[in-house]
């Protein structure tokens, strides 16, 4: 199979039902040795692509992993960039805010964030946690000390996806690519992998009771992740629907996408001016001469 990245991307303006999207698709890779041999040769094209993407200087590129717990998320993000140079790479999770957060709109803890010109930032959850656990527990806002309490109708989030279709599509226009990526686990999935964090001494750190609680909500989630989806899927910010059942499938697949996003990109190395290589040829001379 040979991976599309079409095949995972929301359209602009569809709308989502996530019951008719995947959870799990014929797999890519027809051995664990197949699959090690292809994430091996895509971390090193993606190594190449990051020096060529810091060389250029032009671009940031912003990814956005979303997921309902126990999606993969953490190994996604760790095997799929695990060749890049962590001087041009910086990862960052969010989790519930701080006081000095809710002190702030809900853009800014995020947006501090933001990669510079020629690195690739990643965010482990994002604003879009303000349209989804919060759409899900409304009663959130009552501590964001927003000057007018919202009620708690459409016209919150309708409001809060104007406001990041807007921030990405200026973040776009001042050379920012945003890649985000759903990781599409399916209820049966998550209950497997809850089991073997509870199994596995050594996985037992991974699992929190808070896990169980919010399963209980998978309805819920399932609804707020699509709506959010739909509004927030655009050309210059696209989301992609992951099947997530099968962790390798699914980091191939991540990082295939990221590597034909870079590709896309009009990026170059630096040329040398004919008055620079003079200068080089001039200094190579004086450093040949101190040899001898």
């Amino acid at each position: 199979m040979q991976i599309k990245a079409k095949d995972f991307r929301v359209g602009e303006g569809a709308t989502v039902d996530l019951k008719k999207w995947p959870t799990k698709v014929e797999p890519v890779y027809k051995s664990k040795k197949q699959y090690k041999k292809l994430l091996v040769e895509h971390v090193a094209e993606l190594s190449a692509q990051q020096q060529l993407l810091y060389a250029d200087n032009r671009y940031a590129i912003l990814l956005i992993f979303q997921a309902m717990d126990a999606a993969g998320k953490d190994g996604a993000i760790r095997h799929v960039m695990s060749g890049v140079n962590p001087q041009g790479c910086q990862v960052f999770s969010f989790k519930h805010p701080s006081a000095e957060e809710l002190e702030h709109d809900f853009l800014w803890r995020t947006t501090r964030n933001l990669p510079a010109r020629g690195d690739i930032g990643i965010f482990n959850r994002s604003y879009y946690e303000e349209v989804l656990i919060v759409r899900v527990h409304p009663e959130l806002l009552a501590g964001e000390g927003l000057p007018d309490q919202p009620h708690h109708d459409k016209d919150v989030w309708k409001d809060r996806y104007r406001s990041i279709v807007d921030l990405e599509k200026h973040l776009h226009e001042n050379g920012t690519r945003i890649v985000k990526f759903f990781l599409h686990l399916s209820k049966e999935e998550q209950r497997k992998r809850f089991l073997a964090r509870i199994d596995e001494p050594e996985k037992n750190w991974k699992f929190s009771s808070a896990d169980i609680e919010e399963r209980k909500y998978w309805k819920e989630y399932m609804e707020a992740y699509g709506a959010c989806l739909a509004a927030t899927s655009t050309a210059h910010a696209p989301w992609y629907v992951v099947p997530a059942d099968d962790k390798e499938n699914a980091r191939l697949i991540v990082s295939q996408i990221v590597l034909d996003t870079l590709a896309g990109l009009d990026m170059a190395y630096p040329k040398t001016t004919p008055q620079r290589r003079k200068e080089l040829l001039a200094i190579r001379r004086q450093l040949v001469q101190r040899e001898k």
